[in-house]
């Protein structure tokens, strides 16, 4: 408020363009209300952008001074002289500085290529990686990068940290709680030794969802997208770039099983069809048991039957092992026939009841 009532009264006072009272403080107002929105403007601008449009614009402006002294060496009259510098002027000064912006964010990756303009060893060429916002809030990004799995920089925009705050400030309690852990992530992955993270000012100019920047920049830096989004996955793919699935890999790394393996598995729930058991390995996957409804809670042997490839991953379909099951149902058998001969052997070594009749205290006499 202050600045712009200063710049009012400045404008009232001088009379800017021969203008004179309330004319001469309405331009003040507007170059006022121009200056604090570009302040606003570029207060949100990354330091790359800055020097990019700044450059840009300098070009521009010698652009325009070359087309200005060609045409004053020419025979055109003095008014068609004027409008075609000043609209040279102002549209490559224009063309300069938007174009020096948005070229000014892909520096920081480029930085090891200037040096080949000055007879330097040319840089290594570097894998970069984008970073999606869902493959952070996942969490086994960290343990490949701790397996050292993943080579070169990992790069993460701006607005994938944008948008892991808002999801981190949301008034969802689970959404709040799978941002806060994206975030305790990047820090993760941020303080291993051996893992280059850099965070990237540059946003693309396009409008839209994370997903369409995050091609973008890609299609523009040459570097993989990191993700577990399928879409995301997909459209990358159809457009030729390359892609990092967490998904894909650990599918990869599951054990292969074959049709005929033997396998013990604890039944955890019933299935959707008729005495089926489900049960779980260490990595997720789900085993289908047929005829395991009644051992839940405990574990079994099992043969593989099948295996079934899907979108989620992979099913194991398996039916109760049935020498396991003679050999527990012949142990029963056993211990029941050792309890009936326990139970009889007991039985044959009890003694008579002892005969508790009344008896004479003095034998009898012979009357001879």
């Amino acid at each position: 408020m202050f600045f712009v009532a200063a710049t009012v009264t400045l404008c009232y006072t001088l009379g800017p363009f021969h203008l004179r009272g309330g004319l001469a403080a309405g331009a003040g107002f507007l170059m006022a209300a121009v200056i604090l929105l570009a302040e606003l403007r570029l207060r949100r601008a990354a330091v790359s952008g800055l020097l990019g449009g700044a450059v840009g614009g300098i070009l521009g402006i010698f652009a325009a001074l070359l087309v200005t002294l060609m045409i004053s060496l020419s025979a055109v009259p003095e008014a068609t002289k004027f409008s075609i510098e000043f609209s040279a002027f102002f549209a490559l000064s224009y063309l300069g500085l938007v174009l020096g912006w948005q070229k000014g964010g892909e520096l920081p990756l480029h930085v090891e290529s200037i040096g080949k303009l000055f007879g330097g060893r040319p840089a290594a060429h570097e894998s970069l990686k984008l970073l999606d916002t869902s493959v952070l809030i996942d969490g086994r990004i960290a343990d490949i990068c701790d397996a050292q799995f993943i080579d070169g920089p990992l790069i993460v925009p701006q607005f994938v940290l944008r948008e892991l705050q808002l999801v981190a400030d949301s008034s969802d309690g689970l959404k709040r709680q799978r941002g806060r852990r994206g975030l305790d992530v990047l820090e993760r992955i941020q303080k291993m030794p051996g893992v280059e993270v850099r965070i990237l000012d540059h946003d693309p100019s396009q409008a839209g969802e994370v997903d369409h920047k995050l091609i973008e920049l890609a299609r523009r830096t040459g570097a993989k997208i990191v993700t577990n989004d399928f879409n995301l996955n997909k459209v990358a793919t159809v457009q030729g770039l390359s892609v990092l699935n967490v998904n894909q890999l650990a599918n990869a790394l599951k054990p292969v099983v074959l049709p005929g393996e033997p396998m013990r598995v604890f039944i955890l729930r019933e299935g959707k069809e008729a005495n089926q058991g489900v049960a779980y390995l260490d990595d997720g996957t789900m085993v289908v048991v047929d005829g395991a409804r009644r051992f839940i809670n405990k574990n079994v042997d099992t043969i593989v039957t099948s295996v079934h490839q899907t979108t989620a991953g992979k099913m194991i379909f398996g039916r109760m092992d049935d020498r396991a099951e003679q050999t527990g149902s012949m142990a029963r058998q056993a211990a029941a026939a050792g309890a009936s001969r326990n139970e009889g052997s007991s039985r044959a070594v009890d003694p008579a009841p002892l005969d508790r009749g009344p008896r004479p205290m003095f034998p009898e006499t012979d009357p001879d």
